[in-house]
């Protein structure tokens, strides 16, 4: 049995330590906000917090985790970037397909966290885990800096 601290709630699971988070995310605990992508942490889509940094859940062993505070898209919302995140992603439309979208806001929020007002090579550092099909970066990017500007 694990016990983790999931959008500010204890949760324990009966799953073998070598599970990725991203599977305890999912298929223990229901919360399907956080996507599968790729599987090997190229793409992005499974990004959640771990003590606010910006983490590839599928590739995070699940037993590593220990005493270290998960958010997950689910939660993001109540954080004060991510709020301003979420509603400059609808205010700009920069979801298409949306797959990606979870993943994308997660590391946006990350980034704002810590900086603020993030310059372009900050946006493209922060970002570039993150690979969306759909091509929507120029949105993303604005989003990004709306947020900012909004006062996170």
């Amino acid at each position: 049995m694990i016990t983790l601290q999931i959008n500010g709630q204890s949760h324990t699971v009966d799953a073998p330590a070598g599970m990725p988070l991203l599977w305890v995310l999912r298929d223990l605990l229901g919360l399907v906000g956080t996507k599968f992508g790729c599987g090997v942490g190229q793409c992005g889509a499974c990004t959640v917090l771990m003590d606010g940094k910006a983490v590839q859940s599928c590739q995070v062993r699940v037993g590593s985790v220990g005493a270290r505070a998960i958010t997950t898209i689910e939660a993001i919302g109540a954080t004060p970037a991510g709020a301003k995140l979420q509603q400059a992603w609808q205010d700009i439309a920069v979801a298409q397909c949306g797959y990606c979208q979870s993943g994308q806001i997660m590391a946006a929020t990350a980034l704002l966290s810590r900086t603020p007002n993030p310059s372009d090579a900050d946006i493209d550092e922060a970002m570039g885990g993150n690979i969306c099909r759909c091509g929507t970066y120029v949105r993303i990017r604005e989003a990004i800096k709306t947020a900012a500007q909004a006062g996170v």
